[in-house]
């Protein structure tokens, strides 16, 4: 008979209606009976989940009598042969294309990143589910596979899993991630160039969702200290983008239809709601889906590709078929209802499912000046005037720019292309370089955007430096070094590159669009264009040029002034850790009603490092 004691008490073995048994470690009941509430788990002296021993005397006390009132009251659950007599939370299963930092493309794998152990550290059990699509060497395989149907064909997977700063990280591993990505992580994982597609990738994602599914049903873990055992099916589904937005499809189609999941709930989270999945509609029966699920993925538009006429739209599905949307900011949600053009003709369908906005925290750990090994001093809001200067010469440096501290440094970091503003930034930049003004842009993207910024290097050799790769040291010492941060995006759904800003002390000039205007205080925190630029990604609207010129120039102004420096500890005075928002997100899944949910506790961090966890190339 096995037991599990701590955030979940558990024993093995038991009918439905059999007498809950007492367990302890500890020699006497005084020291099981202080027990105290933590994390939203119960924590009982000397008794952790992966420890266990059990005493089946017929009159013996029950670990519910020893445990607090709190505790008490909530009622214990059968899941998979375990008898749960105590658990805190929720159970959360993020589902997600990306998960940092084993693969990222994007805001999507940070999101993954830092908010699944902000949750656990509130008291939550919470799994992330994933491609393997490279050979991660802190992921073991859990000898665990499953089948699932794609196409024509039934297909094995493989499960793999590590316990990471409080989280059950799963991978689902089969070649049709593997081959084509390893190796390759950091830009290979929906094509195999920017911008194009794999031909298979409703086959890829297809599988992905099913198998995802099936790990919740099929895994035993025993990794946590406070949670043990299956997952169970009393679990919210957090959907993320159109590559899970099959995922409530299947749960209905081929689970809640047969019995099983019947109290759980998916939440669906965009992102990015440019990037669709839209496919043929002749291509539905791919999906093996009920032909009942043909009107939630049926969709009509103005191009020709993928093809002409009717399409299959997987994120409209997603959002139809999921009980809450959310996305990634306040503004960014209100922006998504408010036409086709930034709604990009999803509007209707998100006006009537509703939406709510919940901004992004970041990462504390990584991004800090106090400890980022990347930076020759580190600093916090107490030296950061003293400091900044002799980084700002570093940088200057290292890009072989002049090195002057007197002249404003003003740094872009981001991909090269349309949404970033990159295209609005080269043709503001000639502007704006008249000045007295130093310019370093690090980006990799379209080739013709990279080909204009080596000409206006060529054209201001001494104030413009453009570096074309992906350079992690770098953006580091950018973020902390430059005087400015500038983020001129047509859309931005949420944003870190101006909070990574506002850590170190680095006044972001941004665009006033999406969460950049829930993150950025104009005239406090940074400086607002006091527009949103036009989304239109064919050409440059002259008037964005003359906007973020004008804007640029109103900051190199006010540049050494008490305005500035006011700046500077205004950003570094915030709390812009995943903390708020996780309590938000709480609050949000709780107003679910899944059976058996609770509300977590403040708390910090399960070993908290960042960068334990990495990729082998």
């Amino acid at each position: 008979m096995a037991l599990s004691v701590g955030g979940q008490v558990a024993v093995s073995g038991l009918p439905k209606n059999g007498a809950f048994v007492e367990a302890r470690r500890a020699s006497t009941s005084a020291e099981i009976s202080s027990a105290k509430m933590g994390r939203g788990f119960a924590a009982f002296q000397g008794l952790k989940a992966s420890e266990s021993c059990a005493f089946d005397k017929p009159n013996a006390p029950s670990v519910r009598a020893l445990m607090p009132k709190q505790m008490r009251s909530q009622p214990p659950r059968v899941v998979q042969g375990l008898v749960v007599v105590a658990s805190g939370g929720m159970n959360i299963v993020f589902v997600s294309s990306e998960v940092a930092p084993w693969s990222k493309t994007g805001g999507l794998g940070d999101v993954l990143g830092g908010l699944p152990p902000a949750l656990a550290a509130r008291g939550h059990r919470v799994m992330t589910v994933s491609p393997r699509y490279d050979q991660y060497k802190d992921a073991w395989d859990t000898d665990t596979t499953v089948e699932v149907k794609i196409g024509d064909t039934t297909e094995t997977v493989r499960l793999f899993h590590t316990f990471k700063r409080g989280v059950d990280r799963v991978f689902i591993d089969h070649p049709i991630f593997l081959a084509k990505v390893w190796g390759k992580t950091g830009g290979k994982i929906y094509g195999p160039v920017t911008g194009v597609d794999y031909q298979d990738n409703q086959l890829r994602f297809s599988l992905f969702a099913q198998a995802a599914i099936e790990a919740v049903r099929v895994l035993n873990l025993t990794s946590n200290e406070f949670f043990s055992g299956p997952y169970g099916e009393d679990v919210i589904f957090v959907a993320n983008d159109w590559h899970t937005a099959l995922l409530p499809c299947y749960l209905k189609a081929y689970y809640k239809s047969k019995g099983q999941f019947l109290n759980s709930k998916v939440a669906f989270c965009v992102h990015n709601i440019a990037y669709q999945g839209r496919f043929a509609f002749a291509d539905f029966p791919l999906l093996n889906l009920p032909d009942s699920f043909q009107s939630s993925f049926a969709f009509m538009d103005g191009y020709d590709k993928p093809v002409k006429g009717l399409k299959c739209n997987w994120m409209k599905a997603g959002f139809l078929e999921s009980d809450i949307l959310l996305t990634v900011s306040p503004n960014y949600a209100q922006e998504l209802k408010e036409g086709p053009d930034k709604g990009v003709e999803l509007d209707g369908v998100v006006q009537k499912k509703g939406i709510r906005g919940i901004t992004n925290g970041m990462d504390v750990q990584e991004w800090n000046p106090a400890t980022d090994k990347y930076l020759d001093i580190n600093y916090d809001a107490t030296n950061v005037l003293e400091v900044k200067p002799s980084l700002k010469e570093a940088l200057q440096a290292e890009v072989g720019l002049p090195i002057n501290p007197d002249v404003p440094l003003i740094g872009f970091i981001g991909r090269l292309e349309e949404q970033k503003g990159s295209d609005i930034l080269v043709e503001a930049a000639a502007e704006f370089l008249g000045d007295d003004v130093q310019l370093v842009v690090l980006g990799t993207g379209k080739k013709i955007l990279e080909k204009q910024l080596e000409t206006l290097e060529t054209q201001f050799p001494d104030k413009m430096r453009a570096v074309a790769k992906f350079n992690v040291p770098l953006a580091h010492m950018i973020t902390a070094g430059a005087d400015f941060i500038l983020v001129p995006s047509r859309f931005e759904p949420c944003g870190l590159i101006q909070l990574h800003a506002m850590r170190y002390g680095t006044p972001p000039i941004v665009a006033s669009t999406g969460g950049l205007v829930d993150t950025v205080k104009d005239g406090e925190t940074g400086y607002h264009t006091g527009a949103a630029f036009n989304v239109e990604c064919e050409t440059v609207d002259p008037a964005d040029v003359a906007l973020l010129a004008k804007t640029v120039k109103k900051a190199i102004e006010e540049y050494g002034s008490p305005k500035y420096i006011s700046m500077i500890k205004n950003g570094m005075g915030q709390d812009l850790s995943w903390k708020g928002p996780a309590r938000i997100w709480e609050d949000v899944l709780l107003s679910l009603n899944v059976e058996g949910t609770y509300p977590g506790e403040e708390g910090d961090e399960i070993a908290p490092l960042a960068k334990a966890n990495v990729a082998t190339p």
